[in-house]
């Protein structure tokens, strides 16, 4: 890591020599200026990580100078320094984005401490503004994979819905469709990509845990309450709060969510105090939850909040124009994951790819082909890096078992021969080597005849 540049501004030659001096033994890289002028000519030569900025400067004050850095260089972290010890000084230089403000005579110790929190804050955003700008790179539209005219609808409708005001969205599809991805998608692609993404499973926690995780709590409140705690709707404050699986969400629960939708605001648990709140609430489920409604398992009032933006996705075997582009996506993802070199699958692996039914969506086909890039080392997936489910399950061509009574009409013998090579695939369950012993075919012959027929 690059040290950290500090530039010393201050008029007397004998505190800008000290603070060199002092700076240096602590390992920063240090260059000093005479004047607001001297110093705005050395910032556009090279930008540091902090200034020291005296407020009583020849010339350009530093109150001046301040301004102009932070009109040019935001980022840029600036400690003010006067022996006036004004307050209201130090309250103007505080709104023009100064980062504190110190008196002199300074301690060089305490200056020190100031100095490190600073640029340990400083990084601390830096490192943030980091992760948000590779989530929002990672999880934004431009990432997702759908060919299908299913899934353009969808993405269209998450880019429409990304740039309104709606507060709320339901996303619903069958588990493993990728509802939790498209929930990331409207976040990102939106005004609140800059604040929280708060998560949560309402299937996997208590209802009388869930209102605390959603809500807060206040010290003392319950037995195990030993501190104040902030719920997600505190902290996204700003941004979006995903409600997963929110069709599996007690009745009791669900009223007072329908208050927090109507009010925009709630009370942790023992408190008194309304807490206003600006978040997109995103949920979503593999229910059916108008039957949920008449089974009483679900509030009416409820259902029509939530729904004002509802999107559905479909499930991937009724969007099989899908399967080969995710199919050729994770394999780039787990190839950059793992270091393999996998380039791509074999004809008659697609096949049965495009065949299966997919009960477990778009989750099941990555999982699979992540143990197959794992497991495996050669270039192309074949048949036999499937799992037995892929085969058993599956046809694997369009024809049935063929009759070999010659029909009076006659037949293709090319139709019989295909035929073959797909069933003793299938019962070999893609190894070539057993599948050509099948048939009584040396592996040379055997695999010519896979390529002729497009199994390779």
């Amino acid at each position: 890591m690059s040290r950290h540049r500090i530039l010393v501004v201050d008029d007397e030659h004998l505190i800008r020599w000290s603070l060199e001096q002092n700076l240096r033994k602590q390992g920063y890289e240090v260059s000093t200026a005479a004047s607001g002028e001297e110093a705005l000519k050395l910032l556009r030569e090279e930008t540091p990580d902090l200034m020291l900025l005296d407020v009583q400067l020849p010339g350009i004050n530093g109150m001046d100078v301040l301004r102009k850095v932070k009109e040019t260089e935001e980022d840029i972290i600036v400690i003010m320094v006067t022996a006036l010890g004004v307050l209201e000084t130090a309250v103007k230089a505080m709104r023009l984005g100064a980062y504190d403000y110190i008196n002199k005579p300074f301690n060089l110790d305490e200056l020190a401490i100031v100095i490190r929190k600073a640029l340990e804050t400083s990084e601390l955003k830096q490192e943030v503004a980091h992760l948000r700008s590779e989530q929002s790179r990672q999880f934004g539209i431009a990432n997702m994979v759908g060919e299908s005219q299913h899934m353009k609808n969808v993405l269209s409708m998450v880019e429409k819905v990304a740039k309104s005001d709606a507060s709320t969205v339901l996303i619903q599809g069958e588990s493993g469709t990728g509802k939790e991805l498209i929930a990331k998608a409207i976040h990102y692609e939106s005004a609140r990509a800059g604040k929280p993404f708060m998560a949560i499973n309402c299937a996997a926690v208590p209802e009388t845990l869930l209102e605390s995780e959603l809500m807060g709590h206040e010290k003392g409140s319950f037995t195990d309450a030993k501190s104040q705690k902030k719920g997600l709707f505190e902290v996204a404050h700003g941004g979006t709060v995903f409600l997963d699986e929110i069709g599996d969400m007690e009745l009791g629960m669900q009223a007072k969510l329908l208050r927090v939708l109507e009010e925009r605001s709630f009370r942790r648990i023992g408190g008194t105090k309304d807490i206003q709140v600006d978040v997109r609430i995103v949920s979503a489920t593999n229910k059916d939850l108008l039957k949920a409604i008449d089974e009483k398992t679900f509030r009416n009032d409820l259902y029509y909040r939530i729904q004002v933006i509802p999107i559905h996705i479909p499930p991937l075997r009724e969007r099989p124009e899908d399967i080969l582009p995710l199919t050729l996506h994770f394999i780039e993802h787990f190839n950059r994951e793992f270091g393999k070199s996998v380039k791509g699958i074999s004809k008659i692996a697609e096949k049965f790819l495009l065949e299966y039914n997919w009960p477990g969506n778009t989750r099941e086909l990555r999982n699979i082909l992540e143990r197959a890039i794992i497991l495996e080392s050669e270039e192309t997936l074949l048949l036999e890096h499937l799992p037995q489910e892929i085969v058993t399950r599956t046809g694997g061509g369009t024809g049935g078992p063929l009759n070999f009574r010659l029909p009076p009409e006659g037949v293709d013998i090319e139709d019989v021969e295909r035929e073959l090579i797909r069933q003793a695939l299938e019962s070999a369950q893609g190894n070539q080597s057993k599948a050509a012993k099948t048939l009584r075919l040396g592996i040379d012959a055997f695999r010519y005849r896979m390529k002729k027929f497009g199994f390779l």
